[in-house]
């Protein structure tokens, strides 16, 4: 059993930054691939970035390529979503998730989810 537990999200200004963490429990946390969505109102929750679970591959779907980075320390149970020159778009419910197979998180796929963390960008 894993239980996250996201946190980091607020309202920022278009072109600023946030980080956003999720705090894992569970002794094994490490042999799980992470990831994050979001969900933006009236939208489908979508994928936005996944990890490994040790850290050696990561993947990010196109709209955050280049602003974006997930990283993950595994000493501390915790997944971190980078964010840089965010945009109005950006603003969503964002979600961290945990899955015992990496290639699964994209398709929404995942065995834990967190509760989510609201990201506001304003113009």
């Amino acid at each position: 059993q894993v239980h996250l537990v996201e946190s980091g999200g607020g309202l920022v200004q278009t072109g600023g930054s946030l980080r956003l963490s999720c705090a894992a429990s569970g002794r094994t946390f490490s042999s799980y691939a992470a990831g994050w969505f979001r969900q933006a109102p009236g939208k489908e929750r979508e994928f936005v970035a996944r990890i490994s679970g040790d850290g050696s591959n990561r993947h990010y779907t196109d709209s955050v390529k280049g602003r974006f980075t997930i990283s993950r320390d595994n000493a501390k149970n915790t997944v971190y979503l980078q964010m840089i020159s965010l945009k109005s778009e950006d603003t969503a419910v964002y979600y961290c998730a945990a899955d015992g197979n990496f290639w699964r998180l994209p398709g929404g796929v995942a065995d834990y989810w967190g509760q989510g963390t609201q990201v506001t960008v304003s113009s």
